[in-house]
Parts: structure tokens; C-alpha cells; sequence
């Protein structure tokens, strides 16, 4: 037996036997052409063939996947539509006088390799995009059809060097159990269509799985991201017990996907995911997300030496908001600090971080730092529905202060004749006592609440929730955080405002109902909750109650 070390992408177990797809190759030559504009109606009419087949791709993926993971071949559209990859390519056909084809590779190379250099792991996935759409554009072109990925056998799985969005949305989930790739990302579009398919993979896995032999028997477990070919039968006993404790705990929440988040008494609340950056975008659309109640922006500021910049997060933010599409995306901004220290920012060293310059207090005071991200964040606000959410509020002047930042923003953006939506929502985390005792004052100057449970225990039970040796007082069920909480949700919806939860509280089944009771509007929990959390709340019954929502 041979285990092979990966990244597992989507969590789950296959068994089958290994069928390997490998591309007709072709290779593209340069040449002089004698009539630039030829060469560039040639272009044109292969980019309308690609437009039509990314078209063909969307509607299938609507199909059986949904709006939300078809976005990605919206987005891939986009791309080839891009004016700076178009005019790479005819500015190269015209200057140069080179074919098509040439043209297309050498823009292709170029963007990847700008994508490839980025340091946001998901932006340096976005280089794999780059290559499929030129790949399309370049056999459009050659008058070669796009490849296709089959299996003839049952419970197949499938391997390659590498797979395409496109590549991957023709997998036929009644014969294929799984795939591996020897190279690949977990930020990559095609590891978000594998958890929106629900198709266990692994990626990463190194060359030695390309001289595996066709046929071979394996065991792909995509939770740890490992590959065992040839299995000896101790482990084959095994795998198979898990397989089918994983099926049975999927099927028992799968009943649940599509359903409304409704109790027996009809008392309906929205359920959004937690995610930590794009990678995680496609677990929320597979487990039947809402929307994203929190996007935890700071994801860009880490693991690197220097501030990401106003277009690298443009990009981002844009990506997130097309990949829901529609769905409401709530962006936190920046919440450095405290827990999260960036060496680079500079921050002094403080005895009680947690109680020092973190998140929005960095924000107010360094507006080198947030101007550039309220920018990007409103330049993406036309690609879908976005909420913008500040952190660790506890005055009206901070509010009043953000408010004329972003008042000043829009007016920048207006004479630069750069758009974005009027319909942005603006909201606060209410993590400090301070932020739920005045939240009648700051419910005016927002559009909505989000309570941070974490902290918000921490801050009212004066406890260190990092500190282990305490860890026995700290109660996140305590009266006082229970009793902000309601008064917070009462306050905003005085003032016809909605409120969600997305700490860790939201997904404690021991207080949905109490939550219902209060009439929280969303619970915002990580994606793997989700189905959990609606099966809690479709079984839940609040007739009883004088309080429950109506």
C-alpha cells in the first residue's frame, strides 16, 4: 500500500478504482500573419465561441448546481471580456503582427504569472482561471472542441495533473466518487465547485500519482487529504466504516438542503455562514447558506510582510460578492489585533491588547490603512449585495466619524466617475457592553447589528478568553451577555433594524430557541453548522411563547 499526502478540498470518502484523464495536447507556434485585421476578426469570432460556450456552461450549472455555483463561469466570462487581457492580446496582433493564438498564450502567461506572484493565496489561485479561459480561447481558434472529462466505470475515481472549472463541471457525480489532482489549490474555482458538487477530493497530491497506473484500486479521504492506493484490507475495513458513518450523517442533514429556516409555529430566521476568506466560499454555498453573515477581511492582512493594496482587495471583495450571487455578503473590516498580531502594522507592544489598539481603533487612527479598504469594499459593492460591518464600536462619535469617512469616500469615488451601490448596508458588531447599553443611540446611525458573542462574553465577564486557567468561569450562557444581547435586539428593532449573531453562540443549539424568543432576525454560524442548525430550528415550537415573532 502507498499513501499519497494531499489537501483535501471537500470532506469525504470514496473507494473505486483510479481513471486518468489526460488532455489532447497541441502546440501553440508563432507566426507572422501579412493582415493584422484578419487576425483580429479570427480573435474576436473565437472569443464569441468561447462567450457562448462559457454561456452553455453557466446554464448547466445552474441545473444542477444552483445560481450561486454557476457564478463561476459568470466570472470566467468576465474574464475573457477583461479590457487589459483584451488589449494584451490585440495590441500583440497589431504591434506584433503575430497569430492569434500566440497572442492568447503570451497574455496568458503574463496574467498568470502577475496572479502567480501575488501573496493572497486565493488571488495566486486566480492564475489557473487565467490559463482555462485562454485554453478555451486558443482551441476556439484551432477549431479543436473543448475536452471532456468521462468515466465508463462506476464509483470512478478520477485523476489528472490538473482540472479546470469547466473540466470539472462535467463530471458525472452518478459515476464519479471522487478525483485527485497532482498539482492544484484549495482556493482554486475548481476546489469550490468539488465542495458545492459534493464531491470528495484531494488535491496536491505530487507527480508520483501521474505514474500510477490506470485501474489501480484507492481510497481517497478527503477530510485529512489523504490517498491510499493498493489498500491492504486492515485499511479498507476501516475507510469503509467511515464511509459509511459519513453517509449517514449526510444524509440525515441533506434532507434539510432547500428548506426554509422555519419553526413549527412559523417563526422564520435567516441562517448566513462564517468564512474566513474566499476559500471558504464554496462550503457555505454547499451547506445551503443564507448568505455570508461575516467575511473576516483581516484574512488578507496575514501570513505576508506588506498591506495588501486598494486593488488586490478590490479583487477579492468583487470575487466573494459575483460567487454568492445575489446572496447579502456582510464584509467585516479590518479587525486586527488583540489574538492577531501583524508585525508589520507596527502596533506597540501593550500588557492587554484585547483591551488596546485593535480593529476599529487602528482603523480611526491610521486612515492609510481603512480609506484603502472602504474604497475597495465600495468599488465591489456594484457586484452584489454588500453589507459592511464595523468591529469593537462603543461610542456614537465612532460612528458619526466612520459615517463622514464613508460620506467622503463616496463623494471621491463619485467625481473620480467610479460606481457603486447607494443600496450598501452599513451595520456595527455589537461586542462590547458599551456598544448593547447605548445601542438605542447607534441604531439610528446604522443599518443593522451583528453581535459578537465572543467578545462580548469576554468583555462583560472581565475574563480572558485565551487564558486556559480560567477557562472553568467562563460562561457564554451567562444571564448578563443573554440579557445585552436582548436588549440590543430590542433596540434595533425599535428603530426597524435588523440584528444577527455571529459568534460562536449562534451555532449553541442550547440557545437557538432562547435567540428565536428574543427575535433575532440571523445566526451567521461556520458552513458545517448550517444544516444542523435548520434541522434545530424546523423542530423548534414557539406557541407557547408570548415573546416569539410573529
Amino acid at each position: 500500500m502507498i499513501t499519497l499526502h494531499g489537501k483535501g478540498v471537500y470532506g469525504g470518502i470514496a473507494i473505486g478504482h483510479l481513471s486518468f484523464f489526460r488532455r489532447g495536447g497541441f502546440h501553440v507556434r508563432r507566426h507572422t500573419v501579412s493582415n493584422a485585421e484578419a487576425e483580429l476578426r479570427r480573435f474576436h469570432k473565437a472569443k464569441e465561441k468561447a462567450i457562448r460556450e462559457l454561456e452553455e456552461l453557466y446554464e448547466k450549472a445552474v441545473r444542477d448546481i444552483g445560481e450561486s455555483g454557476a457564478q463561476i463561469f459568470e466570472i470566467h466570462r468576465m474574464m475573457l471580456e477583461d479590457d487589459d487581457y483584451n488589449d494584451s492580446v490585440i495590441n500583440a496582433i497589431r504591434a506584433e503582427r503575430v497569430n492569434a493564438e500566440y497572442a492568447v498564450s503570451t497574455a496568458s502567461e503574463n496574467f498568470s504569472v502577475v496572479f502567480s506572484s501575488m501573496d493572497d493565496p486565493y488571488m495566486k489561485a486566480r492564475a489557473a482561471d487565467i490559463r482555462d479561459i485562454s485554453n478555451r480561447l486558443i482551441r476556439a481558434l484551432a477549431g479543436k472542441p473543448s475536452d471532456s472529462v468521462r468515466s465508463e466505470e462506476e464509483a470512478s475515481i478520477i485523476c489528472a495533473d490538473d482540472l479546470a472549472p469547466s473540466e470539472t463541471m462535467q463530471l458525472d457525480r452518478d459515476k464519479v466518487s471522487a478525483f485527485i489532482t497532482a498539482e492544484g489549490s484549495v482556493n482554486s474555482h475548481t476546489a469550490i465547485l468539488a465542495r458545492t458538487m459534493g464531491i470528495p477530493a484531494v488535491v496536491d497530491v505530487g507527480e508520483t500519482l501521474l505514474g500510477v497506473a490506470d485501474g489501480t484500486e484507492a481510497i481517497v479521504d478527503g477530510f485529512t487529504g489523504k490517498v491510499y492506493l493498493s489498500p491492504d484490507s486492515e485499511t479498507k475495513a476501516r475507510m469503509t466504516a467511515r464511509q459509511e458513518e459519513d453517509r449517514k450523517a449526510k444524509a440525515l442533514l441533506q434532507k434539510y438542503k432547500g428548506m426554509e429556516n422555519i419553526t413549527k409555529d412559523g417563526t422564520k430566521i435567516e441562517i448566513f455562514a462564517n468564512i474566513q476568506g474566499l476559500r471558504e466560499v464554496g462550503a457555505a454555498l454547499m451547506n445551503d447558506a443564507g448568505g455570508i453573515g461575516l467575511f473576516r477581511s483581516e484574512f488578507l492582512y496575514l501570513d505576508r510582510n506588506s498591506f495588501p493594496d486598494e486593488e488586490e482587495q478590490f479583487q477579492v471583495y468583487k470575487t466573494v460578492l459575483q460567487s454568492m450571487g445575489g446572496k447579502k455578503v456582510v464584509i467585516r473590516t479590518l479587525d486586527i489585533g488583540a489574538d492577531k498580531q501583524v508585525p508589520y502594522f507596527g502596533l506597540e507592544k501593550e500588557e492587554n491588547p484585547a483591551m488596546g489598539m485593535r480593529a476599529i481603533r487602528i482603523c480611526l487612527t491610521r486612515p492609510e490603512i481603512f480609506r484603502p479598504q472602504l474604497r475597495a469594499l465600495l468599488r465591489a459593492s456594484v457586484f452584489g449585495k454588500l453589507a459592511i460591518m464595523f468591529p469593537m464600536i462603543t461610542s456614537v462619535e465612532e460612528m458619526s466619524d466612520i459615517r463622514r469617512t464613508v460620506s467622503d469616500i463616496q463623494r471621491e469615488l463619485g467625481r473620480e466617475g467610479i460606481p457603486y451601490s447607494p443600496d450598501t448596508e452599513f451595520g456595527i458588531m455589537i461586542e462590547t457592553p458599551a456598544a448593547a447599553i447605548i445601542s438605542d443611540r447607534l441604531a439610528p446611525l446604522v443599518d443593522f447589528f451583528s453581535v459578537g458573542t465572543n467578545d462580548l462574553t469576554q468583555y462583560t465577564l472581565a475574563l480572558d478568553r485565551q487564558n486556559p486557567g480560567i477557562a472553568s468561569f467562563f460562561d457564554p450562557h451567562h444571564e448578563a451577555v443573554l440579557r445585552l444581547i436582548a436588549m440590543a435586539t430590542e433596540n434595533a428593532h425599535r428603530h426597524g433594524k435588523w440584528i444577527g449573531i455571529c459568534g460562536e453562540l449562534g451555532a449553541d443549539t442550547e440557545l437557538t430557541e432562547t435567540f428565536l424568543r428574543m427575535g433575532i432576525d440571523e445566526l451567521s454560524v461556520s458552513p458545517a453548522y448550517i444544516l444542523r442548525l435548520r434541522d434545530k430550528i424546523r423542530n423548534t415550537d414557539l406557541r407557547n411563547s408570548k415573546k416569539g415573532k410573529k
